[in-house]
């Protein structure tokens, strides 16, 4: 299967978020899954990348040119698929992926959480958004979300497209799902 991972690119964050997504990478790894992320060297991309790679598994980047320039690209990428820019990053990271996951991010992350997201609600396909909630992170995004679908904001129940997860056991378990059924 092939996990697209959104996430931080920063450094200075709790250290709780680095330890389980390094266990997301070791998991992917070990079992023989692609983690697909944003090919940079930084922060939780980097972690989960690495933690893939030297698990075994296969990690595909996929890099804008300004990343690249910038000396900002990941050394712990396998396949590294080149972009022009973060749209082009999206589209990539949505046409290599089974699934997608959310760990703790910033602006960034939203968009690749709502580009997939809304991409799904028109029908461009039929793939999972998952929300890894660690510590909370994503509470205010899960309000925000309740608050839109009782607004009638949302066509139906926003968690047909977005899962949420509070554990890596249940991550691990959904995933697993997911993989079984397709």
């Amino acid at each position: 299967m092939k996990i697209a991972v959104f996430c931080s690119a920063n450094s200075n964050i709790d250290a709780d978020f680095f330890s389980l997504t390094e266990q997301l990478g070791r998991w992917a790894g070990e079992n023989g899954h692609t983690i697909v992320f944003g090919g940079c060297n930084m922060g939780l991309m980097e972690c989960v990348a690495k933690a893939a790679h030297i698990a075994g598994g296969m990690t595909i980047g996929v890099v804008p040119m300004v990343i690249e320039r910038g000396g900002r690209a990941s050394d712990y990428t396998d396949v590294t698929i080149p972009c022009d820019n973060l749209s082009d990053r999206k589209s990539l990271m949505m046409d290599q992926s089974n699934v997608f996951v959310a760990l703790p991010g910033g602006i960034g992350t939203l968009d690749e959480i709502f580009t997939v997201t809304a991409s799904a609600t028109i029908g461009y396909h039929q793939k999972t958004m998952i929300l890894f909630n660690i510590k909370d992170f994503w509470k205010p995004l899960i309000s925000l979300l309740d608050y839109l679908g009782q607004n009638n904001m949302v066509r139906g129940d926003w968690r047909e497209y977005i899962k949420v997860v509070e554990t890596l056991p249940q991550l691990i378990a959904l995933l697993n799902d997911i993989h079984h059924r397709s």
